[in-house]
C-alpha cells in the first residue's frame, strides 16, 4: 500500500523521503507545476524589508538576488520551509512566523512594534500570481506600504501518472496528502478526468490546513484530516493517526 504525495516538485522529493524513512511505500503526483516570473523592479523603491509566502518565491528570484540588493534587509518568511530557501539564497536576517499567511501578517506587526521594523515600512511581497488572501491588503491596513512583485506561478498537471491511476483503481492507495487549495483542486480535476475520482476520495485525505480541507470536503470525501499545525511534521502525524484508524 502507498501513501500519495500531490506536492509539486522538488519538495515532493524531500517529504517521500521522510515518509519512505517512517517506513512508507511512496507515490508522487506533482499536481502544480513550477513556472518562474521575469523579475523586474524598476520603481527604484528603497525597501525596509521583505515577505514571503512560499519557498517558490525564493527560487524564481534566487538568480537574480546578487544584483538586486536585497539581500542585507530582513526577510519575514512564512515557514521554516520558506526560511531555509532564504537562508539558501543568502539573506542573512530570516525571521519565521508560524506556517502561514495569518501568522506572517501578525508576525510583520509585532515586528513593528518591537521596533524590529520602522513605522509605516515599505515591504517588497514575492508572491505567487494565485493568491489564497491578500496579504498586502492586511498589511496595508495595518500602515504598511506593500509592493507586490509576482515572481512564480503554478500550473496545473492535467494528467495523474499512470501507476498512480492503477493504484487507485487496485486500491493500493492508502491515503493522500495535500499541501494546499490549489493543489487539491488541480488532484480533484485530474483525477475526475483520470476516471478514479470515486476511488481517490474514497480513501484518507490528510491535509495541511483547514482552508485546504475544505477543498476535499466540497468534493465529497468523507475522510478528511487536518493537521495540527501548519507544517509538514504536523501532517505525517495526521497520516500515522488516519493510517491507525483505518486499522482499528
Amino acid at each position: 500500500m502507498s501513501i500519495l504525495v500531490t506536492r509539486p516538485h522538488p519538495d515532493n522529493e524531500a517529504s517521500a523521503a521522510s515518509l519512505r524513512a517512517r517506513g512508507h511505500v511512496v507515490l508522487l503526483a506533482p499536481v502544480l507545476k513550477f513556472e518562474p516570473v521575469a523579475f523586474h523592479d524598476e520603481s527604484e523603491t528603497s525597501y525596509d524589508g521583505i515577505i514571503v509566502t512560499s519557498a517558490n518565491a525564493i527560487r524564481a528570484v534566487a538568480p537574480q538576488l546578487p544584483g538586486l540588493g536585497l539581500l542585507h534587509l530582513p526577510l519575514f518568511a512564512v515557514g521554516e520551509h520558506t526560511a531555509i530557501a532564504a537562508r539558501d539564497a543568502g539573506f542573512a536576517e530570516v525571521i519565521v512566523a508560524g506556517g502561514d499567511a495569518a501568522a506572517l501578517r501578525d508576525k510583520v506587526v509585532q515586528s513593528a512594534r518591537d521596533k524590529v521594523l520602522k513605522k509605516r515600512s515599505t515591504l517588497l511581497y514575492l508572491a505567487g500570481a494565485d493568491l489564497s488572501r491578500d496579504l498586502g491588503a492586511e498589511l496595508s491596513a495595518e500602515g504598511f506600504n506593500v509592493v507586490t512583485q509576482t515572481t512564480y506561478r503554478m500550473a496545473p498537471v492535467k494528467l495523474l501518472p499512470r501507476e498512480v491511476c492503477e493504484g487507485f483503481a487496485s486500491h493500493g492507495i492508502e491515503a493522500v496528502l495535500h499541501y494546499s487549495r490549489r493543489s487539491a483542486r488541480a488532484f480533484l480535476e485530474a483525477a475526475r478526468d483520470e476516471g478514479v475520482e470515486i476511488s481517490a476520495l474514497a480513501i484518507p485525505q490528510c491535509c495541511l490546513s483547514e482552508t485546504v480541507a475544505g477543498v476535499l470536503r466540497e468534493a465529497g470525501a468523507s475522510q478528511v484530516l487536518v493537521a495540527a499545525t501548519p507544517d509538514e511534521n504536523a501532517l505525517f502525524d495526521t497520516l500515522e493517526r488516519a493510517l491507525r484508524t483505518r486499522l482499528a
